[in-house]
């Protein structure tokens, strides 16, 4: 049993973020959540569908999941990654594109702070700017959904802190999407996440709004042993408890 008595709710405008330890079950409920993977048993309603009387692959389309792992081809310049996403493939359509669909690109850049990237080449861009890219794309269906699985893997800070500056902006840009993130560290949640889950063996440990959640209590719980939490003008960021071992 991966997941078990997981019982959740994802409203317009809220940004989650998944937390819990290594094999606590984070991935495979993205992957529910993506209408990627069914489950045994329980019932899972995403978007006024019922898993098991629609379409997924028609479920799918109406949700991105941005996937820090998608390859881009090299040569291709930013607004030309992005325009990827029509099709969801990593290789270019130009006959499909025109003017409408670049400004498109464009405008899905500058939703995110990344409009500098349009006309640069994929090769000349560091990994955090990929990966600003690729939240780009994914915007670009005007997805119901937005689904990140660990988005700051890799980054070094200032590459971290623009990725979640572009994360943050976003909820202004776009204030109804609602969003998932999965990640190990309070240090990579966006100052405008609103919810928290805490999932530890495949259970949800407390699920609710972030203030309620992030306490040295909750988070030592969840990871299994003594953190101490801080908040420091919306940012976050835990350490273990003085005198631990």
């Amino acid at each position: 049993m991966i997941l078990s008595e997981v019982s959740w709710q994802l409203q317009r405008g809220q940004r989650w973020a998944i937390l819990g330890p290594n094999g606590a079950g984070k991935t495979t409920l993205l992957s529910v959540l993506a209408a990627e993977r069914h489950p045994s048993s329980g019932e899972v309603n995403i978007l006024g569908e019922t898993f098991g009387r629609t379409d997924l692959r028609e479920l799918r389309a109406r949700i991105a999941r941005v996937d820090p792992s998608l390859r881009m081809l090299d040569w291709l310049h930013g607004a030309e990654a992005v325009l990827t996403g029509l099709r969801n493939t990593t290789w270019p359509h130009w006959d499909d594109w025109g003017e409408a669909e670049y400004a498109l690109a464009r405008t899905r850049l500058e939703d995110i702070g990344a409009s500098q990237f349009a006309d640069q080449e994929i090769a000349h861009l560091s990994h955090g700017e990929r990966q600003r890219i690729r939240i780009a794309r994914a915007l670009i269906k005007n997805p119901e959904i937005l689904l990140l699985d660990e988005p700051a893997t890799g980054l070094d800070f200032p590459a971290r802190e623009a990725l979640l500056q572009s994360l943050d902006q976003l909820t202004r840009t776009h204030p109804e999407l609602p969003t998932v993130m999965v990640s190990h560290h309070l240090e990579e949640l966006p100052a405008s996440t609103t919810h928290v889950m805490l999932l530890r063996d495949g259970a949800i440990l407390a699920a609710g709004e972030i203030g309620d959640i992030l306490t040295s209590e909750l988070v030592s719980t969840c990871f299994g042993f003594q953190i101490e939490v801080h908040n420091l003008h919306g940012r976050w960021a835990a350490r273990a408890a003085a005198g631990w071992t």
